[in-house]
């Protein structure tokens, strides 16, 4: 039986791909919870400082797996599954995570890569939150992620509507960071993560978490994690190394102590 997710390790990067190309990587509850379990798995190895989760080239996800979570469901098992928790699962693990978008991220699968820390894309990326079409709205977490991203009158029309974006739309809105060529949208991706992973994982994760509270708090609670995060920094040999290497003219090696 084939693995529904494939991790590749390239210490100090991991790459995890969902694998269920028969249906465009439909989300499954198997599915969320191999993936929480190996994201889990790879935030507790100190040789990994940055994890790109990815697809195929026709889909990073097409959304929830309609017949497996929708077509029997009722309050009461929706409750009892609580799949929708299974994203801000993801979104508390500490490395930073880069979801690399190639061809549909619909449904739970753009909710799965608003979950991350950053999106990029390949050209032929689409984005949308389809659940409209269907009774429904999005449930783990695109009516909040989409508006702080996007803005309230634009995921209004998105959510409304059902319409997928292309990629350069989805750059336009904030909700992609940069977008690659169809060739090599995957390397590209690869290479952000080393870039990232070439810093102080200390403060990497920090800063994820600081920008993430701008998100989920008020100014002032987000100003008073920033001070405290910058103040705890220098307590680090990466502060000190950082430092040193600036003085010295030379590239600094960071070690996460």
């Amino acid at each position: 039986m084939a693995e529904i997710v494939i991790v590749t390790r390239e210490a100090p990067i991991a790459t995890v791909q969902l694998n269920r190309p028969e249906v465009r990587n439909a989300i499954s509850e198997q599915l969320m919870d191999e993936l929480v379990k190996v994201l889990a798995g790879l935030d507790g190895d100190d040789t990994i400082r940055c994890i790109v989760i990815t697809g195929s080239d026709r889909a990073f996800s097409a959304g929830a797996d309609i017949k497996d979570n929708f077509v029997n469901a009722t309050p009461v098992t929706m409750l009892d599954q609580d799949l929708t928790s299974k994203w801000e699962a993801i979104r508390r693990i500490r490395t930073p995570i880069i979801a690399a978008v190639s061809g549909y991220a619909l449904g739970g699968g753009c909710e799965l890569a608003m979950a991350c820390d950053i999106i990029v894309a390949s050209e032929s990326a689409q984005f949308g939150q389809p659940e409209i079409n269907l009774g429904i709205i999005p449930g783990a977490g695109g009516t909040q992620r989409l508006t702080r991203t996007a803005g309230k009158y634009v995921a209004n029309e998105l959510i409304l509507t059902g319409r997928l974006i292309k990629a350069d739309e989805a750059r336009a809105i904030g909700l992609v960071a940069q977008v690659y060529p169809g060739a090599s949208w995957l390397e590209d991706a690869k290479a952000l993560a080393r870039a990232i992973a070439e810093k102080p994982p200390i403060a990497a994760r920090l800063a994820t978490e600081a920008v993430d509270l701008a998100w989920n708090s008020t100014l002032d609670a987000g100003l008073e994690f920033e001070r405290k995060a910058f103040y705890l920094l220098f307590a680090t040999d990466d502060k000190k190394e950082g430092v040193d290497a600036f003085m010295s003219k030379r590239k600094p090696t960071f070690k996460g102590t």
